[in-house]
């Protein structure tokens, strides 16, 4: 039987992270026992405390071993960390460096949502790919740029690590794990008795742009701000470098270290949220949204929402407009 060591990090707070993994494994492990067949996996609760509350003491998590009593764990998954990573990375120096070890002994290691950031501090991942929650994807780039963030995906698979993008997507990681592990058959038993959509595979469409604001470029902050409150009339990036007195190659080297996007990339970004509010709190059609937001060509439209929310125009409007979407479940 092979080991699954689910951490337990002191001072942060998502709990579902921890339970929901915990019970769908368990699930997949019943399902191989009346199937006759050993359990995948030996579930161990794990940290380096042994009680761990959650929500001001409301609820605690009881490990089941320390870390230190776990000499090789096949597969080791770090729970989400909500927004308190910065306060988990300074307490938890024995797990992350335990982490570290455990890979270096060929574990394969999964994170949740901002458990990236106890992952990206064990220094294995810098080259890779990692994904995690978008609302937190500017303060990730800051304090690890060696690694390749990917925050449009819902998942990342590289090397035997895998991370996620956060929220109750966890459940797809979870899916994902479980049926690299126990196969196909038991993957989908178990998205049908948690009712968990396996089509899946990016949060594209629930992020929220709000632009990389983090730097101390001031004359592209400024440019950003341009961009924000411009965007629905017509100007070129170039004549955009020049109100700087910047040549263009240069403007978009500035743009792109600030922000990680060119300035045409971050000037798309703005367009499309503008565009989602619209469908989502408007009953303009599609074209008059397309209008009001600075696009004249349908085509160019449709390719760029769809690139940046992984949604069609008329598919995000289907799902996530209030009144189409009462119409459609009438």
């Amino acid at each position: 039987m092979k080991t699954l060591v689910i951490l337990v990090p002191n001072g942060q707070n998502n709990l579902s992270s921890i339970v929901g993994t915990y019970k769908i494994f368990d699930r997949a492990n019943t399902c191989m026992e009346k199937q006759g067949q050993e359990p995948m996996f030996n579930i161990i609760l794990a940290g380096t405390s042994k009680h761990v509350d959650f929500h001001g003491s409301l609820f605690t998590v009881n490990i089941q071993k320390y870390i230190s009593e776990i000499d090789q764990a096949d597969l080791i998954i770090i729970p989400s960390l909500n927004h308190n990573f910065k306060k988990a990375l300074e307490g938890n120096d024995e797990l992350i460096a335990w982490v570290r070890t455990q890979y270096k002994k060929g574990s394969e290691i999964a994170s949740i949502c901002t458990g990236a950031f106890i992952l990206a501090a064990t220094g294995i991942m810098s080259g890779k790919s990692c994904s995690t929650h978008w609302s937190v994807a500017e303060d990730f780039r800051l304090m690890f740029p060696a690694i390749n963030l990917q925050p449009e995906m819902l998942i990342t698979d590289e090397n035997g690590i895998y991370t996620n993008g956060g929220g109750f997507s966890f459940l797809n990681l979870a899916l994902y794990l479980i049926e690299k592990f126990y196969g196909r058959e038991i993957a989908l038993f178990c998205a049908k008795v948690f009712q968990i959509d396996v089509s899946r595979n990016t949060q594209s469409e629930f992020s929220i742009f709000n632009g990389q604001k983090l730097h101390d470029d001031l004359v592209i902050q400024e440019a950003q701000q341009y961009l924000e409150e411009n965007y629905q009339e017509k100007f070129s990036i170039d004549s955009l470098a020049s109100r700087y007195s910047i040549g263009r190659r240069s403007f978009d080297r500035r743009f792109k270290k600030a922000t990680s996007f060119t300035p045409l990339e971050y000037l798309q970004h703005v367009k499309v949220e503008a565009a989602k509010k619209a469908f989502e709190n408007t009953r303009q059609n599609i074209s008059e949204v397309m209008y009001e937001v600075g696009y004249n060509d349908t085509k160019a439209f449709r390719e760029v929402f769809s690139k940046i929310t992984g949604l069609s125009p008329i598919d995000y409007r289907m799902k996530y407009n209030k009144e189409k979407a009462l119409i459609v479940g009438a």
